[in-house]
């Protein structure tokens, strides 16, 4: 039975009891689960027709649930479980994968990737905003494209978007192409890697410098190896960071604009002014600092060696439903809706920062 809260009015309104808001995730749990199953079957049957799975269960996730999304749309009894599982669980593998994390592996990273990672970042941000206003998009849906493209996707789009005072319907056209691109990104990186004939390690740092978001980056490493799958999701981690440090440079340059900006000509109109950029919290997200506070441990030799096994077993678990939900997230059609023009600028801008990847391992000697 619900409880009944004071609203500001006086008036008593529903509060959802913790096991009501459990049993609303059950539905699309359950769909996550058994979309998982699926992928787990057909990787036992490529294993038995072709002596080796081509395509492991986190990557048949993100296809038999992109598939199912495509043609079928779940009931919204369904989407909360779904959003649980995408958002959520994928956070606490991410956690989890930290204890994977030796020193050795963030030693090799050395100071030349990190501060190559932070240059990359702004220098696509800015490739990325010229060939959207090339292209002749908007000043704001250039913006959340960049941001997009060239940092973390729809996690990037959803920090910015408020503090450049994006409207609905511009978020909804660069948040389209995320993860339809993000899911082809996913599929076809890891037939590069034999391609091109690169270590594990360089093809963990390529993935993690192209790769939209941190779930993605897992599933495109996973087929490769070990090594590769630390190194990409360290990297995409420090991508991740990068965001803190844009949004507060977007905050000021807005800020600038709009105190200058007196007459209906400017690009900030008054409707549109932008609202309190996000917290902290958002911009250095919870499952960050628990993956290098495991990583930290376990460079110490902090955590029980008994425990690593179980810890990978379970993060490999909750990303493959992860991927599952991501899958089910994925509505293919949305490329249509995105438009032209958003498309050729994703796609142009993935180019560069795909050029731009691989010239800087290339640079600094990534073995």
């Amino acid at each position: 039975m619900a409880t009944r809260v004071a609203s500001s009015n006086g008036s008593a309104v529903p509060q959802q009891r913790p096991v009501g808001m459990a049993a609303r995730l059950v539905p699309g749990i359950v769909l996550c689960i058994a979309v998982t199953a699926a992928a787990m079957v057909l990787e036992e049957a490529e294993a038995h027709l072709f002596g080796r799975a081509w395509l492991e269960a986190l990557v048949l996730a993100i296809i038999v649930g992109t598939l199912v999304r495509t043609v079928w749309t779940p009931s919204q009894r369904a989407f909360a479980g779904i959003s649980f599982c995408a958002k959520t669980l994928l956070e606490v593998a991410v956690v989890l994968l930290g204890a994977s994390l030796s020193a050795a592996t963030i030693l090799a990273t050395g100071p030349a990737l990190l501060a190559g990672i932070a240059a990359i970042v702004m220098v696509t941000i800015m490739a990325s905003y010229g060939i959207g206003r090339l292209l002749g998009l908007r000043h704001r849906l250039a913006v959340l494209v960049a941001c997009g493209n060239s940092i973390c996707g729809n996690s990037a789009i959803a920090a910015v978007a408020p503090v450049i005072g994006a409207t609905g319907e511009e978020v909804a056209a660069s948040i389209a192409f995320t993860a339809v691109f993000g899911v082809a990104v996913v599929l076809g990186l890891p037939f590069l890697q034999p391609a091109i004939d690169m270590t594990h390690l360089q093809y963990g740092v390529l993935a993690g410098l192209t790769v939209y978001a941190v779930p993605q980056v897992l599933a495109a490493t996973a087929p490769v190896g070990a090594v590769a799958v630390q190194i990409g999701t360290l990297v995409k981690l420090v991508r991740v960071l990068m965001l803190g440090p844009v949004v507060l440079l977007l905050t000021l340059l807005t800020r600038r604009l709009r105190d200058r900006a007196d007459g209906p000509s400017s690009q900030v109109a008054a409707g549109d002014r932008p609202k309190k950029g996000p917290g902290l919290h958002k911009l250095v997200p919870w499952f960050i600092v628990g993956f290098l506070l495991l990583a930290f441990l376990r460079s110490l030799g902090l955590l029980p060696q008994a425990v690593l096994g179980p810890t990978a077993a379970m993060a490999n678990w909750l990303t493959i439903i992860a991927m599952a939900a991501l899958g089910l997230s994925t509505d293919l059609r949305s490329v249509a809706q995105a438009g032209g023009k958003v498309t050729a600028a994703v796609i142009l801008s993935l180019i560069v920062l795909g050029v731009l990847s691989f010239g800087l391992i290339r640079l600094i000697g990534v073995a």
